[in-house]
């Protein structure tokens, strides 16, 4: 339990990803994470690997990604023994994570204002879909739903005007919401230490969304129109578009400022002549030949394989970005160097590496990943810390409050 978090109590009490996700960036800097589930069922998260069109795995990967060096503790807060349970937690612990839905909490006894009287300095960190107040307060949603597509970003991620949306990957949005939810609790965190009091911090899916929106969105707001990206094929600059090699490997060429790179360009694919031609010798004329200068593009960037162009991009300075595929990852040499993907020992992962929560600060290494717990696989020794005897323990478990 060490790390720079250790003395840090934490109850997730939440269910899916966001919410627990950012326990688990405190659980990897040291923090006592207690998960709390449904006795039983369990977070239905738990479930997530087989639904359908996901990847088909042995190992419970979702599971393991979010809810890693935790430990469970099964709590039915339908009855008054579970919440009892609940709030002698809550008052020992500095930290609750929460995305219950709003109607629920009131039913559940898990508003911010049940447990503030329970614990003045209790960070209390909720998360919604739409917000905490408004007309959809109430309403469900997933990463999918309230932020990618109310958002705007799935309309604006087309490959073309008349392409459908683009659909997000599970979890996309959901695990950069967890970042925005654990940066709010440890604000709050660093509050109380120069006042002593607690706080509630809350996020949510839409806001988020509109955050990753925010360059065109903020244009739209400034008055801007908002036109569908072209295709590929009609970008609006030459220079900042994808292209693939020889060996079908898609790149993204991004030369920001034109003027520094367009000439290296040119030497670099074998043309330094093109850097006179009337057409495209100032960035007016490219823009106004984009079609004829992506075709020569295109043309030369298909003619020699990825690794010839990775070389001359590193030659000439030019700014690229591979297009990778999940299958590169494991193999990836600055992924293992940078620490994006990280060593678990324990051969119950199924995996070697697990990712990593992309936040490092110096001097204050991350544990090691652990296992996650099974359903209520730490009960007796939770209810033993918090001050319950053997006797009071099985009077818990006769009056339901494991289950």
């Amino acid at each position: 339990m060490s790390g720079l978090l250790e003395g840090i109590k934490v109850i997730d009490c939440a269910s899916f990803i966001a919410g627990p996700a950012a326990a688990t960036v405190m659980a990897d800097f040291g923090a006592d994470v207690v998960k709390i589930e449904p006795p039983g069922i369990g977070d239905t998260y738990r479930n997530a690997r087989n639904a359908p069109g996901n990847p088909e795995c042995e190992a419970d990967f979702p599971w393991l990604l979010d809810n890693r060096s935790k430990r469970g503790l099964a709590l039915d807060l339908k009855c008054e023994a579970g919440r009892e349970v609940l709030y002698r937690l809550v008052g020992q612990a500095d930290v609750f994570v929460t995305n219950t839905p709003l109607p629920a909490r009131a039913r559940l006894g898990t508003r911010w204002e049940d447990l503030q009287a329970v614990n003045p300095r209790l960070i209390y960190a909720s998360l919604t879909a739409y917000g905490e107040v408004g007309p959809q307060a109430n309403q469900t949603g997933y990463d999918s739903t309230a932020l990618w597509a109310r958002t705007g970003l799935m309309d604006m991620v087309r490959p073309a005007p008349d392409s459908a949306p683009a659909r997000s990957l599970p979890g996309m949005g959901d695990h950069p919401t967890a970042i925005s939810l654990y940066a709010a609790i440890m604000t709050a965190l660093w509050r109380r230490e120069r006042t002593g009091e607690g706080a509630m911090v809350h996020t949510n899916l839409l806001a988020n969304g509109v955050w990753w929106a925010g360059f065109h969105a903020q244009a739209m707001l400034c008055g801007a129109e908002i036109t569908p990206r072209p295709a590929r094929e009609n970008a609006a600059s030459a220079l900042h578009n994808l292209y693939h090699a020889s060996d079908g490997r898609w790149f993204h060429l991004v030369l920001i400022p034109e003027a520094r790179h367009w000439e290296n360009l040119c030497r670099a694919i074998g043309q330094p002549d093109l850097a006179a031609d009337p057409r495209f010798a100032e960035a007016e004329a490219r823009r106004a030949n984009t079609p004829a200068l992506i075709a020569i593009l295109e043309a030369a960037f298909a003619a020699k394989d990825w690794n010839h162009w990775m070389a001359v991009f590193a030659e000439h300075r030019l700014t690229y970005g591979l297009i990778g595929r999940l299958s590169d990852i494991p193999d990836d040499p600055q992924m293992h160097a940078a620490d994006v993907i990280t060593p678990i020992d324990d051969p119950r992962a199924g995996a070697d590496y697990i990712v990593n929560s992309p936040l490092w600060i110096d001097g204050a290494p991350k544990r090691m990943p652990a296992m996650p717990p099974a359903i209520g696989e730490h009960n007796e020794e939770i209810l033993r810390e918090a001050g319950y005897d053997a006797s009071e323990i099985e009077r818990l478990k006769s009056e339901g409050a494991m289950g």
